[in-house]
């Protein structure tokens, strides 16, 4: 094998492995995300820019109440008739991907991937309720002062009265009125979950930790 040839070689192999290093760390440690909606309102605006933290990929812990965490949409079939849910089976659903170069395609690089970003709420076991325009746990009514519009209020017309399943998350945009949340599709399982939300490093001018 000639120099060049052998150059040629190690500049792929250099390349492959920065690419599959790269890849990894996006997958379990963190990547940036763009906000395309305005159900986060007003925590979090359009376009902004965001860190997710996906370490929990790895220690397996699972997100928080009060956690901004970004997760693949359900399918169509999880938008279920309001006249017509289990409110004891309040979960949403998932198409499934098949065939390994699907699969890398799709959960490894992300691409053509919808993802929601939404509020934990509740995490499992706890019992749901909402009524009055107000958010109720283990029936305590939930304190949201800190990250909802004083004008917001809450309702439900499908998932509004039930208990979050074991290795589900309730989650709910900070917008409630303009939000497609786990009030329509169900609880989100913790494996469709794909990171936290830690920081905000665009614009500038709100540049910092998220809360």
């Amino acid at each position: 094998m000639n120099d060049k040839v052998k150059n040629i070689l190690e500049w792929i192999y250099c390349i492959i492995i920065a690419f599959v290093l790269a890849l990894l760390f996006r997958y379990f440690i963190a990547t940036p995300t763009i906000v395309k909606q305005g159900s986060m309102f007003p925590t979090l605006k359009e376009e902004q820019r965001l860190v997710l933290n996906r370490t929990f990929r790895i220690t397996k812990k699972t997100p928080k109440v009060g956690d901004i965490v970004t997760f693949e949409a359900p399918n169509d079939e999880s938008f279920f008739n309001p006249y017509n849910v289990d409110q004891n089976n309040p979960v949403a659903t998932f198409n499934e991907k098949n065939g390994i170069f699907s699969r890398f395609f799709y959960y490894g690089l992300e691409i053509t991937k919808t993802s929601y970003i939404k509020r934990v709420i509740a995490t499992e076991k706890q019992h749901v309720v909402i009524k009055d325009n107000k958010v109720f746990i283990n029936d305590k009514e939930l304190d949201e002062s800190s990250y909802l519009a004083s004008d917001v209020y809450t309702e439900s017309d499908v998932y509004n009265d039930f208990i979050v399943p074991d290795g589900y998350v309730f989650c709910m945009g900070d917008n409630r009125t303009k939000s497609t949340d786990c009030r329509v599709f169900g609880c989100i399982p913790l494996n469709k979950i794909e990171g936290v939300v830690v920081y905000r490093f665009w614009p500038l001018n709100v540049f910092g930790k998220i809360k």
